[in-house]
């Protein structure tokens, strides 16, 4: 089984405008609601690869609940940890052509207590996990060492931590060696402390050399419709993905996450888990849901997924 940690989840909603008035009534007839969060979208796509998947995070009052009925209607396993206070809602708005205007809440502020009950939770959580995952930010109250804490839980536990975050967090956490981050450029730059080229094969392999990531596995770098450059030990890899029609961008580093997190659990080889999290990434692209997946194109999208060590 895999354990996907949602720290932070929402309700995503989605107002579709054709154009958005300031300082005006603005009526909408088309209205999304939906479980979001990071970890989530990780979640659902495992779901959607028929793999065994436990979510947990933290989740409270109405819209907390209204999270959990949804994942219950999509037949995905969850054990939250319950808190008094209302989950948080994002709303998107996508006006004028293109445009689109969020609005985005915080959400709860955990205490001291609250933090370690959650630690007690996901500890008990760990016994029947092979591996897990952990994506998006932290609530407010929590400190930026909390992921860190959570990695050495895992790794106490004898198994996998894969952490897909940012920030204070993502450096905190780097302490603990997850055994997987995916970084963007921007994150990248700021572990390094130094402007990165991308394009540079030999100055992308210099970085993630960096003493910075000694003890993790896995370091993948997106490149976006290039595909993706990843370190894993002493090896590393390049992935190239083909073109494709893209309906929508957003949840695709999620998706990359939760199929290479099934290729890990799977114990498949390096290439083959970059291959997944190429394959599972370019198919949320593809859909206009996020973190979501047509499974019957799986085989199809592979098998057109290059990986060359370099």
């Amino acid at each position: 089984m895999i354990l996907t940690v949602t720290m932070n989840p929402s309700i995503d909603i989605s107002y579709q405008l054709d154009h958005l008035v300031i300082d005006d009534v603005n009526r909408v007839s088309q209205v999304d609601k939906v479980a979001g969060g990071k970890g989530l979208n990780v979640s659902k796509v495992i779901n959607l690869l028929n793999c065994d998947v436990l979510a947990t995070g933290i989740t409270g009052g109405y819209f907390g609940q209204f999270i959990e009925n949804q994942l219950k209607q999509l037949e995905l396993a969850y054990k939250f940890y319950h808190i008094d206070q209302e989950t948080r809602s994002c709303i998107a708005i996508l006006h004028d052509g293109g445009k689109q205007t969020e609005v985005l809440e915080g959400g709860p502020v955990l205490s001291e207590k609250e933090g370690q009950a959650f630690l007690d939770h996901f500890q008990g959580l760990l016994k029947d996990a092979n591996l897990v995952t952990m994506s998006g930010s932290l609530p407010k109250g929590l400190g930026s060492d909390y992921y860190a804490k959570m990695v050495d839980l895992i790794h106490a536990s004898g198994k996998k931590a894969l952490l897909d975050t940012s920030g204070a967090s993502l450096v905190d956490a780097l302490s603990a060696k997850p055994d997987l981050i995916k970084p963007n450029e921007s994150e990248l730059q700021q572990l390094l402390g130094q402007k990165i080229d991308l394009d540079d094969e030999e100055a992308l392999k210099k970085a993630l050399s960096s003493e910075v990531f000694d003890g993790i596995e896995w370091i993948v770098v997106s490149l976006g419709a290039k595909g993706a450059f990843a370190k894993h030990n002493d090896q590393f890899f390049e992935a190239k993905i083909p073109k494709i029609k893209v309906v929508s961008p957003v949840g695709s580093g999620d998706s990359t996450l939760a199929g290479m997190a099934v290729a890990m659990d799977s114990g498949l080889a390096p290439e083959e888990v970059l291959k997944y999290g190429m394959t599972t990434g370019m198919l949320n692209t593809m859909q206009a849901k996020t973190g979501w997946i047509d499974p019957e194109l799986f085989t199809e999208y592979h098998d057109q997924v290059q990986v060359v060590e370099k």
